[in-house]
């Protein structure tokens, strides 16, 4: 995949980041899509200035969708600007490649999933698990079941009325699957994440993590250090390529404590995932003697895989070289604990 110039910004292979400072185009691009959404921008920066007022909105925008609160406009935060422009009944959904993305389309799932109509992971993409449950739900009401929502499908939907307030029914499933019998880690694919061009401690960690699944007999797969696309969705779609049963992301942070994050929006979450970075985060703990926390993110590594997935921020410090060896093997011990059930 070849990367398109754009003005501004800073890239990281065909990633484009945006951050206080840069001016253009983009920048007004963002500013007037905060605006639509409701953040306050100063007039002096709409001309396309990136200044403290645009940083602070980004910054509120990132904190209701459970993003990284970095002020940064890279991948994850500009797709969510661009999904949040659009509420169901904007336009007609469909499976279709690329599939349809958007706050439509997590509504859409959200009515399904309350209404018991399964349709996966709320993750705000049309795929064939949101397709199926919108056929089923079709064939429910009497409807032609063509997977198509268009004004009359909404409108049916909204008649239903369904309670979006409690549990939906992909929650309830994974949560089912959660008290049964977990397979083994020997045999399991589990894809291993990392951020291109990211700290060589992160590298370390990864290779000494590959090394123990492997001896465990697991089959792991580093995926994300090399490639002409490393856009986290298309890191996502590289796990999920892989039929892994688990994907972890490892990544080296300046902050004192280590972090764990799994999928959770304001709305949904995995329990699968949340039980997996706590799993891990017990292990770390043990093996860096401090406390930490596990967080809810939407960021396309952990929402566009298809399986239970994690991302594991390391503290700088503590992982010089020879300790890279003990974190490792701690993510090792959770993945093991988790898979062993």
């Amino acid at each position: 995949m070849s990367c398109r110039p754009r003005s501004g910004g800073r890239r990281l292979g065909c990633v484009q980041i945006y951050r206080l400072g840069d001016e253009g185009p983009e920048i007004r691009d963002i500013q007037q899509r905060l605006n639509g959404l409701g953040e306050t921008i100063d007039p002096a920066e709409r001309g396309g200035r990136f200044g403290t007022s645009t940083a602070a909105a980004v910054q509120a925008f990132q904190r209701r969708r459970h993003l990284p609160v970095d002020g940064l406009v890279g991948p994850d935060t500009w797709g969510q600007l661009v999904e949040a422009g659009y509420q169901l009944g904007d336009r007609t959904l469909y499976l279709h490649a690329p599939n349809f993305r958007g706050d439509d389309v997590r509504a859409l799932q959200r009515k399904l999933n309350a209404l018991g109509f399964d349709a996966g992971k709320q993750d705000g993409l049309f795929g064939p698990a949101t397709e199926g449950a919108v056929r089923e739900f079709q064939r429910n009401v009497g409807d032609e079941p063509d997977g198509i929502v268009g004004p009359h499908g909404v409108e049916v939907l909204e008649r239903m009325r369904p309670q979006e307030a409690g549990p939906g029914r992909a929650l309830i499933r994974e949560e089912e699957q959660l008290r049964g019998t977990r397979p083994p880690l020997e045999g399991a694919v589990v894809a291993i994440d990392l951020e291109p061009a990211g700290d060589p401690s992160a590298l370390a960690i990864a290779e000494t993590l590959r090394d123990r699944l492997a001896a465990l007999g697991a089959k792991p797969a580093i995926v994300g250090a090399a490639g002409d696309d490393p856009s986290p969705s298309a890191r996502a779609r590289s796990a999920n390529e892989l039929g892994a049963a688990a994907c972890v992301s490892v990544q080296v942070a300046a902050q004192p404590e280590p972090v764990c994050s799994y999928f959770g929006s304001p709305t949904t979450h995995s329990p699968a995932g949340m039980l997996l970075a706590r799993l891990i985060l017990d292990e770390l703990e043990r093996e860096l003697g401090s406390t930490g926390r596990v967080r809810r993110l939407t960021v396309a590594v952990l929402r566009e895989t298809r399986m239970p997935s994690v991302i594991v921020e390391i503290p700088l410090a503590p992982v010089e070289p020879p300790e890279t060896s003990g974190v490792g093997d701690a993510v090792a011990r959770g993945l093991r604990a988790f898979f062993s059930g």
